[in-house]
């Protein structure tokens, strides 16, 4: 009998750990809570691209306080500015507990218990107080209106292009209530126990509490909390990883998790605020999605979509197309937000996402995406952080081919460009370049061969400012002359600004993802060009961290030169693929994974902007990357886990089979894509899609003959 009792405990023990190991217990939401320098990661509390979402209204988990419970978070890493508090009290947290569906705290030197989830567009706090009441709470609005009846409260946050609303209803009707201010309600409760469910909106208060009543009229938090389980399992089931360790495996769902949070939708019953024009759209049965940093979430996070959710990718670019037909320009966005589209950083590479669902044969309105991609670049200024018209430096760019620097003390005249930001001239032609050579690709589909021409022909102004002598991107004035005296690790100010952006010459040195065997050819062949590569990894600061930092912040996650924590180096640990040493990017690639992105609070290097660099983690993990979204290909770099797999719809999946694999095994020793040999470093979409095995061999040393390409030659007619 006690044998028995004890083989039932340990099969209890061993059910219950099994069922816990589903793909969202192993997300941990505070990965990168403390950040190196910049934004950290806030552990957001949602369902995979749900317009509601919540984290901690605190700057970092070191805070000693939480400002409020947050009802509503707007953008990406901006904090709720509608939330619930409680006057008088001091908001110290204890015991905090968060997942993707979840939050859980204790309050107020642990006089209140906190408990929440979400649904897609409303949500329920449960909270228990442990001292008799009465008990005070308010809602509020940093900058809007807020007014009670009964037992709801209904108002907005104005937001300037676009208003947010909250109906909020307590299971209990207030004691008494007061209008405290007019964004803010006080309401005191005689109950030691009160339930809060609400429901939020962009398009009225009536929208919110329809919202509420669609999705949690009835709900506890219990039962939330099954249903968000439920869906984040299914979303993060899609990719199955098998035969790594638990931090590996943490890091993998965790990563994963970051490239679900964004885009979010946007669309109520079939209907949609637009911030372009500032009105109610219908959807028409196609969901509308916003909030999108495409100048990092286009290398990688849009991709990975095209693979795992084509219908999903292919919704959300749609929506873009449709904000071009609701801006007043007709242009594209770039940083598509719930208040409307923003012209952060520089480029557009919203095209660059378009033409990588052309060439991965998503069904969209290619001639639309032309024209409006050809009206944002000729149109459009292409100063950073500007969304104004183009001027006389925009017409200096397409006549002479690149972006003019300043020299040192020279005032700069053109108004488009914002004193701090200053006009980037590095970043600013090669992603213009790589824009161009997008737009030529949806040109050529749409039938247009003579503005197929134009956007090829300065697909290649990136030569414009290559300086042979150096082999790096070299900034040059207005009269066509390099920039001298000139340093490549510490250039132009805060930021580099003057001249690159966020980071040094280094990082930007291989920013032609699009031409990459021409830049191999530029920089002299093959082995000048790993020659290199190398150098960069290898490159002193040439200063203290502190020097260095204090003018370059965001670039961090430092390997010699090299910034893992910034998103324009994302593809360049690659790139010894394209110059016949495979094994170099196997090596760096397990670096760069084992060094920077770990399961821990600091576990994050620079940046996350909401699947713009975790993308890579989850690409890389599996053993592959988009290099450039544009061509259906992807380098092989060094899988972390036995079995990677991505299940798609239809039943079929692609598999990454990795034997031998370990820490030290990450040398791939021969490889077979669906049995038969393989010995190229790239993989097409068409056999990632159409399901298959890519089966690897995995030593501790390196095969320098694998994956070998030395024969291929730079196309430039088909770049």
């Amino acid at each position: 009998k006690v044998v028995t009792l004890l083989l039932t405990a340990l099969l209890s023990i061993t059910s219950t750990s099994g069922k816990s190991q589903e793909p969202v217990d192993y997300v941990n939401p505070y990965i990168g809570n403390i950040s190196h320098l910049l934004v950290p990661v806030f552990p957001t509390v949602s369902l995979p691209h749900s317009m509601l979402r919540v984290f901690p209204m605190r700057s970092q988990i070191t805070d000693e306080y939480v400002n409020g419970l947050p009802l509503f978070v707007l953008g990406h890493r901006s904090e709720s500015p509608l939330s619930i508090d409680f006057p008088g009290l001091k908001l110290d947290y204890d015991n905090e507990h968060i997942t993707p569906y979840s939050y859980e705290s204790e309050l107020a030197q642990s006089t209140i218990h906190m408990r929440f989830a979400p649904a897609s567009q409303a949500a329920v706090y449960e909270l228990k107080f442990y001292e008799k009441g009465p008990h005070k709470l308010s809602v509020k609005a940093s900058n809007g209106r807020m007014s009670a009846t009964g037992a709801i409260v209904e108002g907005f946050q104005d937001n300037g292009r676009s208003k947010a609303y909250v109906h909020v209803e307590f299971n209990h009707t207030p004691v008494s209530c007061q209008q405290r201010r007019e964004n803010d309600v006080e309401l005191v409760f005689d109950t030691q126990e009160i339930s809060i469910r609400y429901g939020v909106s962009f398009i009225s208060e009536t929208q919110a509490a329809k919202n509420l009543n669609r999705e949690v009229a009835n709900a506890r938090v219990d039962e939330l909390i099954a249903k968000g389980r439920k869906k984040w399992n299914e979303a993060l089931g899609r990719l199955e990883v098998k035969g790594g360790n638990k931090d590996r495996l943490t890091v993998f769902y965790t990563s994963y998790y970051r490239t679900l949070e964004r885009p979010v939708c946007l669309s109520e019953d079939g209907h949609y605020w637009s911030g372009e024009d500032q009105s109610v759209h219908e959807d028409g049965g196609t969901p509308y999605y916003t909030d999108d940093w495409l100048w990092d979430t286009y290398h990688a996070a849009h991709p990975l979509r095209t693979i795992v959710d084509p219908s999903l990718e292919t919704d959300i670019l749609k929506s873009y197309l449709r904000m071009s037909d609701e801006n007043e320009h007709g242009w594209l966005p770039c940083f598509p937000g719930t208040n409307g589209a923003g012209r952060a950083m520089n480029s557009c590479h919203t095209i660059v996402s378009l033409a990588d669902a052309l060439c991965k044969g998503l069904e969209l309105d290619y001639s639309k995406a032309y024209y409006a991609a050809a009206k944002s670049l000729k149109e459009r200024t292409f100063a950073p952080f500007r969304g104004g018209v183009a001027g006389k430096t925009d017409a200096f760019l397409w006549k002479h081919g690149y972006m003019p620097a300043l020299k040192e003390g020279e005032k700069e005249t053109d108004p488009n460009f914002h004193s701090f930001e200053k006009r980037q001239p590095i970043p600013v032609t090669t992603g213009n370049s790589l824009d161009c050579w997008a737009t030529a690709k949806l040109a050529r589909e749409a039938g247009d061969i003579n503005g197929e021409e134009f956007f090829r022909k300065h697909s290649f102004d990136y030569r414009n400012l290559f300086n042979p002598k150096t082999g790096f991107f070299h900034p040059k004035d207005k009269d066509g002359k390099f920039i001298e005296p000139f340093d490549y690790n510490f250039p132009g100010g805060m930021g580099s600004r003057e001249y690159y952006d966020e980071n040094n010459g280094w990082v930007y040195r291989w920013d032609v993802q699009h031409n990459m065997y021409d830049l191999v050819s530029l920089m002299g062949g093959e082995q000048k060009f790993v020659a290199q590569l190398d150098s960069m990894f290898a490159e002193p600061l040439g200063m203290d961290k502190y020097d260095f930092w204090a003018k370059l912040p965001d670039h961090s996650g430092i390997v010699g030169q090299f910034s893992m924590g910034n998103e324009p180096s994302l593809h360049v640990p690659y790139l010894y693929n394209f110059a016949g040493a495979p094994w170099k990017t196997q090596k760096r690639i397990r670096q760069m994974l084992d060094t920077w992105f770990r399961d821990d609070l600091m576990g994050v290097p620079g940046d996350e902007d909401g699947g713009g660099m975790t993308s890579f983690v989850v690409f890389s993990s599996m053993g592959f990357f988009p290099v450039c979204p544009g061509k259906p290909e992807y380098s092989i770099g060094s899988p972390r886990f036995e079995s990677s797999k991505i299940h798609m719809a239809g039943g079929r999946t692609f598999e990454v089979k990795a034997n031998n694999v370990s820490k030290d095994n990450k040398y791939i020793q021969s490889a077979k894509l669906n049995g038969k040999p393989w010995n190229e470093p790239t993989i097409s979409h068409e056999a990632i899609v159409n399901g298959s095995v890519l089966e690897l061999e995995m030593g501790p040393l390196p095969n320098k003959e694998w994956g070998v390409k030395s024969s291929i030659s730079y196309d430039s007619a088909n770049g």
